[in-house]
């Protein structure tokens, strides 16, 4: 795994494995969007199965991009090298995990109760516009997400 923090591909001063979920988290809504064009064509089996398997990865990238901070000694050692004043940064930073972790919340029981309501061929159907709803939400906090991800990683590696 030491792969994960030699020089990264972006020209900033991150390591590879930061250039890498940046990348993730840049594609992430596109591919998001994406799925919720399956369910707006009425390819509901596809949608259900593309937003699951984005999910996963999302998950998976984010334990990928945990395990790479506290190896490498949490955001303060990555700091050390930025011109960003530490306060407006940790108040980025504080900003950008309220953000994820709402999110990801929200997404999480989207995921869930679109589940329950298929299996009880409430959806589509009965549950189409609260899931639609829940959706849109959803939508908007991975795009804030990505878009406060995007900030955190040009204030400790471009500034």
């Amino acid at each position: 795994m030491d792969y994960m923090f030699q020089d990264g591909f972006l020209g900033t001063r991150a390591p590879f494995f930061m250039d890498f979920v940046m990348i993730v988290v840049t594609l992430l809504p596109l591919l998001v969007m994406g799925a919720i064009s399956m369910a707006k064509v009425k390819a509901y089996r596809l949608h259900s199965i593309v937003q699951n398997i984005i999910f996963i990865i999302s998950v998976i990238v984010i334990g990928y991009f945990e395990y790479g901070v506290r190896i490498e000694g949490g955001f303060e050692a990555f700091m050390k090298e930025s011109h960003t004043p530490h306060s407006y940064f940790l108040y980025v930073l504080i900003f950008h995990i309220t953000i994820a972790v709402i999110s990801l919340i929200v997404w999480i029981s989207t995921l869930w109760f679109a589940r329950v309501a298929t299996k009880e061929n409430k959806l589509p159907g009965k549950y189409s516009q609260i899931h639609k709803k829940a959706g849109q939400i959803t939508f908007l906090g991975i795009f804030l997400t990505a878009f406060t991800g995007i900030w955190v990683y040009l204030l400790l590696f471009a500034y």
